[in-house]
């Protein structure tokens, strides 16, 4: 007590201590200097708030995660409807990726058959198949002979007794024109169609035009109906996110007061909330993901089994790719950040202490 008394009347008098003891001080713990300022101070100035903001986003992004945890039956019920609504644009442009494949595969919607003249002997058709097939944008070019088209005649009409009287074969020779790598593209094959009427030995180019047109412009629908859908079912899933996050905000009302009045700031208080939001966004495209998958597994041996029948043994089902899972993936923790955020900024403003 006499140390720390006499201490205070120092203090108070003013009395500092001797130079010469101050000095002994300082050289018995030369660490206190060093200590106060340490090594690399200035790195430890930039790394260390830049580190302590990662730390705090994980602990909320974790925390966001474990009060989700809490009620597991409403989490995923939330996060089925979101699921739903991701699943059915994504299964919707799987099935008109299939359906382009189908479109591909079909040779006989895709070749062109070139009639010739009569006159035109199978010679000087070997001749012209040759030119044709040195053109660009052509795979294959294949040759039906006089007498292989009037066999084929015979054998699908009926009339071999009949087709016995004449004294000369009067079907000509034809050209099949098939693409290289399926290019046949509208405007591709209406330029090859004028191309090919203008050689002097073709009398007739045949091509169901009109078909291909009707194909391209289902599939134009098709893609246009899948973005529609999509949009669609977008809002529908911030609607959902956002009703979800009001509905928590609510609840908690009376921690969030609490929080402000010791001073927490908008961006500390509503950074639970959007990290929630991401969580539901990820786990409805997740359930989306595997909604799709396994519908596909389901329907993958009745598919093969109707391509077996159409002579195609080749054919499978093409399921989600990488690409279009992480788009899936994106698009569902998006739809979720922008959800959570605007029910967030409508309804904590009102929240005041």
């Amino acid at each position: 007590m006499k140390n720390l008394f006499g201490k205070d009347r120092r203090r108070r008098s003013g009395a500092t201590p001797h130079p010469k003891r101050q000095d002994d001080q300082v050289r018995a713990k030369p660490g206190r200097q060093n200590a106060a300022k340490p090594s690399g101070a200035t790195g430890g100035h930039n790394t260390a708030p830049a580190s302590a903001y990662v730390l705090q986003h994980l602990q909320v992004f974790l925390y966001s995660l474990g009060q989700m945890s809490r009620s597991p039956w409403s989490t995923f019920m939330t996060a089925a409807v979101i699921g739903i609504a991701l699943a059915l644009p994504a299964a919707l442009h799987v099935a008109l990726q299939n359906a382009k494949d189908i479109g591909a595969a079909w040779d006989s919607g895709t070749q062109v058959s070139l009639f010739l003249r009569p006159e035109v002997s199978d010679q000087q058709a070997a001749q012209l198949a040759e030119r044709v097939r040195s053109w660009s944008g052509i795979g294959a070019v294949d040759i039906i002979t006089h007498a292989e088209a009037l066999a084929e005649f015979r054998q699908l009409s009926g009339f071999g007794a009949a087709l016995n009287i004449l004294d000369e074969n009067p079907l000509p020779a034809v050209l099949v024109i098939r693409p290289q790598g399926n290019q046949f593209e509208v405007g591709f094959t209406e330029e090859l169609i004028a191309r090919l009427r203008a050689l002097p030995e073709v009398e007739i180019a045949e091509f169901d035009m009109q078909w291909l047109k009707r194909l391209y412009a289902i599939m134009a629908l098709a893609q246009r109906g899948v973005l529609i859908l999509g949009a669609l079912l977008g809002l529908a899933v911030l609607l959902i996110v956002g009703n979800t996050i009001r509905l928590m905000i609510h609840s908690r009302r009376d921690e969030i007061e609490i929080m402000k009045l010791i001073g927490a700031t908008d961006a500390f208080v509503r950074r639970p909330f959007l990290y929630s939001g991401l969580w539901y966004g990820l786990l409805g495209a997740i359930i989306a993901w595997l909604m799709v998958n396994v519908s596909l597994w389901l329907l993958h041996e009745p598919v093969r089994q109707l391509a077996v029948l159409y002579h195609n043994t080749h054919f499978e089902l093409a399921g989600l790719n990488t690409q279009t899972t992480l788009a899936l993936l994106g698009i569902g923790i998006v739809l979720g950040l922008m959800g959570s955020l605007f029910a967030v900024k409508r309804h904590l403003a009102a929240i005041e202490p």
